[in-house]
């Protein structure tokens, strides 16, 4: 039993490309837990198949923090969404399913849906001045990029920001100092935050160029801790406007094409 907890419930304590703050950067650490509110409590009447769900998942582990509660697609079953991963628990709470639930019939991946949701309201939260947008006069679509400075894959993302604007793409950044808080790499994303010109002072990062230290308040820390929430498992992350994620970094007519294909879907759907 104690393996199968640890098994289950192991990747929600930290992402998978992070580390843990240093003890040397308690502050850093601070920043985080309270920059970023953390889920509320779920609330759900006594005996229901949403109370059962949760109080099943705290008696595993009783401090993970639950994202969210509802009726999932397998009859039956509560869907529920823990540091950007979903299970499923049986109504009575007895049971608990880890991993994608597949639609055969409708060829989907149904566990998406709940998670872009999630991702989609978390991101409507961070505020536009709180990102580094780099966007054509009129862009046709817009995503959230979870960027680290030192990211190999990131960087080459950069390198191609004028081609994504030019195909009519906005590129809004989050930070994600993917060595944790309190690193160099953490400073670094601070500074050019603080940057009186951010997105210079990001693009000269990138290139490995000297970025003036400073310091202020910042949402880096918030960031980092929005990224584990939306289930952030390796940089760049790049979020559409509905929630989805691709993977990893993509070449300008590549992320175009997936773009329209979710347009597409979209409009299907309707």
């Amino acid at each position: 039993m104690k393996h199968f907890v640890f098994a289950l419930f192991g990747a929600f304590s930290l992402s998978a490309c992070a580390q843990s703050p240093g003890t040397s950067d308690a502050a850093s650490a601070t920043a985080a837990d309270t920059a970023t509110p953390a889920p509320a409590a779920i609330e759900a009447p006594a005996g229901s198949p949403a109370a059962e769900a949760r109080d099943a998942i705290l008696s595993i582990n009783p401090r993970v923090s639950i994202e969210s509660v509802a009726d999932a697609p397998l009859p039956g079953f509560q869907e529920v969404i823990v540091s950007g991963q979903v299970l499923y628990v049986s109504n009575d709470g007895r049971y608990v399913l880890q991993g994608s639930l597949f639609d055969a019939r409708e060829k989907r991946d149904m566990s998406q849906a709940g998670l872009s949701k999630l991702r989609q309201r978390l991101l409507s939260e961070v505020p536009e001045d709180q990102r580094i947008i780099f966007a054509p006069a009129n862009p046709k679509y817009t995503v959230s990029v979870f960027t680290d400075v030192e990211c190999g894959y990131c960087r080459r993302l950069h390198e191609d920001i004028a081609e994504y604007n030019k195909r009519g793409i906005a590129i809004e950044y989050l930070a994600y100092p993917r060595m944790g808080l309190g690193t160099d790499d953490f400073r670094l994303m601070e500074s050019v935050w603080c940057a009186s010109d951010r997105k210079q002072a990001l693009t000269a990062a990138k290139n490995g160029q000297r970025v003036e230290s400073k310091s202020c308040e910042n949402p880096v820390a918030a960031h980092y801790a929005l990224g584990q929430r939306v289930g952030l498992t390796g940089t760049p992350m790049i979020i559409a406007a509905d929630g989805t994620t691709m993977p990893g970094y993509m070449p300008p007519d590549q992320l175009l094409q997936a773009l329209q294909r979710l347009d597409g879907e979209a409009g299907g759907s309707r």
